[in-house]
């Protein structure tokens, strides 16, 4: 009994730093948050409580119901093609010989540099007058295009965040198909199963869970997306692009309404937490072991 309190204690004492760190900077905040949501507040001194008023407002606000739609929008885009493209490159680069450490490091690259910095790159890519895009047509000899419209700004600002993530997805699906052992592979192969068929039949199932995880992590990461859309197209043109980090920005910090900014906070994170919980239950299954 003595050697079990010991060790609880021992226990605790390790996990205190990071329960007081969390406890800090991540349960304190968002209890604070909740409660500003509850008041209209300028976030220093003028504060007035006005209960349900915010989520009111929110329930009833245009814009925000915009927001909300681009941001499903978008994480649809980045579930499929994030989780997809580097599932495609895993399995790719896992069936090479030589190079593989090459390529590791390449597709893995962009998720090193800042989502401010990679705004900034595109931003310039999508430049009218000396983008790097027209500045091809124009070289090809055709017209100068807009890039940034209201019908085609969401898709100019998923391809950037697609980019920037598909290599952290890659990562971790290449490490998943590693730790196959080669024995299922050779009696695959000695029952006909090659190609196409092998990752599909193979594969795929052998790493359901982390693909579970993959697709969860991108629906989730989705929420936090603010700083490619603030840079590239504020939101515009017209709300086009507006998603609700960049709508709660504005709201919090532009227009100094604190309480309202928070209310949006909370929508996300109840959004975050139940888009989590349906898409466990959706992916549900039982873990393959070997």
């Amino acid at each position: 009994m003595k050697g079990m309190q010991g060790d609880r204690i021992y226990i605790f004492l390790f996990l205190a730093p990071a329960i007081v760190v969390t406890g800090i900077f991540l349960y304190y905040p968002f209890v604070n948050n909740l409660l500003q949501s509850f008041y209209k507040t300028d976030g220093f001194f003028n504060s007035t409580f006005i209960g349900l008023d915010n989520y009111i407002r929110l329930w009833n606000d245009e814009i925000a119901r915009t927001a909300f739609f681009n941001s499903i929008e978008l994480m649809i885009y980045v579930t499929v093609f994030q989780v997809g493209i580097a599932l495609v490159l895993a399995i790719m680069v896992n069936s090479i010989t030589k190079g593989a450490g090459f390529y590791r490091t390449t597709f893995f690259f962009p998720i090193v540099i800042s989502g401010a910095a990679i705004g900034l790159l595109f931003t310039l890519i999508y430049n009218y007058r000396n983008g790097l895009l027209n500045e091809i047509l124009v070289n090809l000899g055709w017209e100068r295009v807009l890039w940034l419209t209201e019908q085609s700004s969401l898709y100019m600002v998923a391809i950037p965040t697609i980019w920037n993530y598909v290599g952290f997805y890659f990562v971790i699906l290449l490490t998943a198909i590693q730790k196959i052992p080669n024995d299922f592979y050779e009696a695959a192969k000695l029952e006909g199963i090659t190609g196409v068929q092998k990752m599909f039949r193979l594969t795929i199932p052998l790493i359901v869970t982390d693909l579970k995880t993959c697709i969860v992590l991108a629906i989730t990461g989705t929420l936090k997306i603010f700083e490619l859309v603030y840079i590239i197209t504020r939101g515009g043109p017209g709300n086009s692009s507006e998603v609700l980090g960049t709508y709660m920005y504005q709201k919090a910090f532009e227009d100094t309404a604190m309480g309202y900014g928070a209310t949006i906070a909370v929508l996300i994170v109840a959004l975050g937490l139940t888009l989590a919980f349906i898409t466990n239950k959706l992916l549900k299954n039982d873990e393959v072991t070997y």
